[in-house]
């Protein structure tokens, strides 16, 4: 029975995490991470504050579950939908749309999670900064291993400079996530897009093996 008790009052500590973290993603995107507050948050959700400092011991702890939670989201409407196509340009462009497509889409409102809280612990130093930068080479990472793959799989010229056509193709991505919250518009997504196949076909074996040639 005790057993029973202690699981449920788990259940409810979770969900009421998770819920927390919803919300908190989402004011981050646009206020950043300095914006959260644990009071904020209590009162906004209608939760008791005991009860939420109880599950945030403070608000650097906050912040990097917010980036953890983050992370989860950026993870399944980016990286995950790619994954069952074989290595070449067709899943390196699939990544790469659906990265336009969830900042176009607004996921977090306030664009690219990323992109948005990175600005303000890029010269920062401790835990926050670091699980930022830590993201961000390993999405880094993952780009270049996509690239790779798809140098192996014969779509990407092999003398292909890697890092330098990674570097191009995430900072396409993030100057149409730039100009788009900026600006309220969206044509900026069709502008990276049809800059990113371009750079594509500059790299390919067979141009028409990106999408869209003839």
């Amino acid at each position: 029975m005790a057993a029973t008790h202690t699981d449920g009052r788990i259940a409810r500590g979770n969900q009421t995490r998770q819920l927390i973290l919803k919300r908190a993603v989402d004011i981050a995107s646009v206020d950043g991470l300095e914006g959260l507050s644990l009071g904020q948050l209590a009162t906004e959700l209608k939760l008791s504050k005991s009860g939420v400092f109880a599950l945030f011991g403070s608000k650097e702890d906050l912040q990097l579950a917010t980036v953890r939670a983050a992370i989860k989201v950026y993870l399944e409407h980016v990286v995950q939908p790619a994954r069952d196509l074989p290595p070449g340009i067709g899943h390196l462009w699939r990544v790469c749309d659906g990265w336009l497509d969830y900042s176009r889409q607004r996921v977090f409102p306030g664009g690219c999670f990323f992109y948005s809280v990175s600005a303000e612990y890029d010269a920062r130093q401790g835990k926050v900064h670091d699980i930022l930068a830590a993201a961000r080479t390993n999405w880094v990472t993952f780009l270049e291993q996509s690239v790779r793959d798809a140098q192996v799989a014969g779509e990407i010229d092999a003398e292909a400079d890697v890092p330098q056509l990674v570097f191009e193709l995430a900072a396409l991505m993030e100057m149409a996530n730039a100009e788009s919250v900026l600006h309220n518009e969206f044509s900026s997504y069709d502008k990276a897009a049809k800059a990113i196949l371009n750079r594509l076909r500059g790299v390919a074996t067979d141009p028409s093996l990106v999408p869209g040639s003839p």
